[in-house]
């Protein structure tokens, strides 16, 4: 594993950051790949193992501080018309929430990010990502004052590499706005990508451990899920976690911000 991360600040009192970032594949597990097939109905269908999952995810996801969430469904057939995000909150109390549907199939299906916090945004936003499909976006939420504002932005981002260098050029331009950010989710690329290296370069991100693999969860082999900071964070720690809920790893993160930016409950 490489290290990539040169802190620059000096941390006498800053505040302390548990991130979580998890695709939970719409609280449907998968142990095998054979299992896309024979499971595939519970992407169309209600299943009643889901909400056993999505309790286990919502025990585990209750000690993080700030969560992304990926393949959230925001109320369909298939979740039982059931807020994921929302319910996740709900049982791992978390007080403020927020999704972002980016592709609506009908009352079948509802693709979207999540967002989940123990402190309070002093804003949410949206946008609208470039790609050859539509359908992906980007979750933003700013924290703290307007001049010393942490950022956070939840990604999904698209199969194809055409339509995620798009992505990232666009997220870069985002970032690249900002002081202190923090970009979490599943990027669908490796940390070595051409990808990976123009979201660090444009927007001077840096992810701290490299080749952190967390899919497929039962046989972990490839690292497509990614948490990039500023230099200005300090990173303490980041690992993946053997949380098999879904055909994903949970990938988490520790951060002390700069004694400028702080984070307030309410």
């Amino acid at each position: 594993m490489k290290h990539s991360c040169n802190q620059e600040e000096t941390f006498t009192d800053g505040q302390r950051l548990r991130l979580l970032s998890y695709n939970i594949q719409v609280g449907s597990t998968v142990n095998a790949y054979r299992q896309y097939i024979t499971k595939s109905w519970e992407h169309i269908l209600p299943s009643s193992g889901r909400m056993e999952n999505l309790s286990h995810i919502a025990r585990m996801v209750s000690d993080y501080d700030l969560v992304g969430l990926q393949e959230v469904d925001a109320g369909s057939l298939r979740s039982g018309f059931i807020n994921q995000t929302e319910y996740l909150a709900d049982k791992a109390r978390f007080p403020f929430w927020h999704h972002q549907t980016n592709r609506k199939i009908g009352r079948i299906a509802q693709h979207s990010n999540g967002f989940m916090s123990k402190f309070k945004p002093a804003e949410i936003y949206t946008h609208k990502l470039p790609g050859t499909i539509s359908g992906r976006g980007a979750l933003c939420a700013r924290f703290g004052g307007k001049e010393e504002s942490l950022i956070v932005i939840i990604l999904h981002l698209a199969l194809g590499k055409r339509s995620r260098m798009q992505q990232m050029s666009y997220i870069s331009e985002l970032a690249q706005e900002h002081e202190h950010v923090i970009i979490m989710g599943d990027m669908n690329c490796r940390s070595d990508s051409p990808e990976i290296m123009t979201l660090q370069k444009k927007a001077n991100l840096c992810e701290p451990v490299h080749d952190l693999h967390t899919f497929p969860s039962w046989a972990p082999e490839r690292n497509i899920d990614h948490i990039l900071v500023s230099p200005s964070l300090k990173v303490e720690s980041i690992h993946v976690l053997n949380h098999t809920f879904s055909d994903h790893l949970p990938i988490a993160m520790d951060v002390i911000l700069p004694d400028t930016v702080r984070l307030a409950a309410s």
